[in-house]
């Protein structure tokens, strides 16, 4: 795609921002409920487009293959999330505060669309559906971004969308597409009139692309070195069952445990933890190369640590602020790990498979924020908006 085009998508996406701001919910919803009910309808299509997909991708890992495949189930799940999305709340234009000042002048903050969201995703086509429904509720353009990996799927879920928000009347572009193409990214990303948010969903390479790069504010959701640690009070079954749900149940995602971190106290688990792992097919790692790894397959790291401290400080140095979990029964141990954890997501006795917009109550996500500015944790909604101040007189100037 030429700088020409780029700056065409580019105009394009904020001509239908300004139309989507402006609709009422009921349109909004409408027109979800399309997207949801062309999915169902056209999931034929999109299972064979996916299949190109994944006999060009028949040489990756399983976990990737896994991210990558859309069957009839799970397009019956992005139409499922859609109709979620459509059945929330509507945040834009509700009323954060309200208060009149002591000047007579009625100060009102309110919730509002970003503008434009440009959306920068790897090989899960279920982002493309979830981006772009949650940038249209919340009265967003979408630029998306996907991967080579999935870019028959991604483009048939593409031209569904848009034939939907057609359909509906709302603009065809307020969900548009650029091709695989570096150069074409790196365009786009260094013009900061192109969008005004780019989010990353993917790993920490990815996100530090486009740290290093864009002109473009970045609301980084990517990687998850996330740990499970087995603390001196841990009860085994818990632990047990916690390492192996947030490692196995799929290993292929931001928020499944990396390593596994056991109190000194509690070595006398490692052999149970690592037998009902290689169970499951998990290969236990060991040393520092394993731990800085983000796998996002069938491994784990693991080490004994002296304390709590030293989890707290392994985290500190190896983590990437996603989703940390505790094994415990010591109140005091469980008050201390989440408050010093410096993590989007903290969990006491439970996996770290849990941190997921959808889990949350808030239908879908964009992906998980590890930032600390505007948005951290999943992204949904209410995180696709900004604030305005509305202030209204009557004749009052300032001396």
């Amino acid at each position: 795609m030429s700088a020409v085009t780029t700056s065409t998508v580019a105009q394009r996406a904020r001509a239908a921002a300004r139309t989507l701001a402006t609709l009422e919910t009921s349109a909004k919803d409408a027109a979800l409920a399309e997207v949801a009910a062309q999915i169902r309808r056209r999931s034929d299509e999109l299972v064979a487009a996916n299949r190109l997909d994944l006999v060009a991708a028949a040489g990756e890992r399983p976990a990737i293959r896994d991210r990558l495949t859309l069957d009839a189930a799970r397009c019956e799940a992005l139409a499922g999330a859609v109709d979620s999305v459509a059945a929330l709340p509507d945040p834009v234009g509700s009323t954060i505060t309200g208060t009149t000042l002591a000047n007579g002048l009625r100060l009102t903050k309110l919730r509002v669309p970003l503008g434009v969201v440009m959306v920068v995703y790897e090989a899960r086509p279920n982002v493309t559906v979830d981006a772009a429904m949650l940038c249209i509720k919340a009265g967003n353009a979408c630029i998306l971004r996907g991967s080579r990996l999935a870019e028959h799927t991604n483009q048939a879920l593409l031209e569904v969308m848009r034939d939907a928000l057609a359909a509906s009347g709302l603009p065809a572009d307020a969900v548009q597409a650029l091709s695989s193409d570096r150069a074409e990214l790196a365009a786009m990303i260094a013009d900061p009139a192109s969008a005004d948010v780019v989010i990353p969903r993917g790993g920490e390479q990815l996100k530090h692309f486009l740290l290093d790069t864009s002109r473009i504010p970045v609301l980084a959701a990517a990687g998850g070195n996330c740990h499970v640690y087995v603390d001196a009070a841990a009860d085994e079954a818990k632990a047990v069952a916690i390492a192996v749900n947030a490692k196995v149940q799929r290993p292929g995602v931001c928020n499944a445990a990396e390593t596994l971190l056991v109190h000194r106290d509690r070595a006398g688990l490692v052999p149970a933890l690592v037998e009902a792992l290689e169970a499951e097919g998990v290969e236990v790692l060991e040393g520092e190369q394993a731990w800085a790894t983000e796998f996002l397959d069938l491994k784990i790291a693991l080490r004994v640590v002296g304390d709590l401290d030293q989890a707290l400080d392994h985290i500190a140095r190896y983590g990437t602020g996603h989703s940390e979990a505790i094994v415990t029964e010591d109140e005091t141990a469980a008050e201390r790990f989440t408050r010093e954890v410096d993590a989007a997501a903290v969990y006491v006795n439970a996996s770290t498979r849990f941190t997921d917009g959808a889990v949350y109550g808030m239908g879908a996500e964009i992906g998980i924020s590890t930032n600390r500015l505007h948005a951290r944790g999943p992204l949904g909604l209410e995180e696709l908006t900004t604030t305005k101040y509305v202030v209204i007189g009557n004749g009052q100037t300032r001396l």
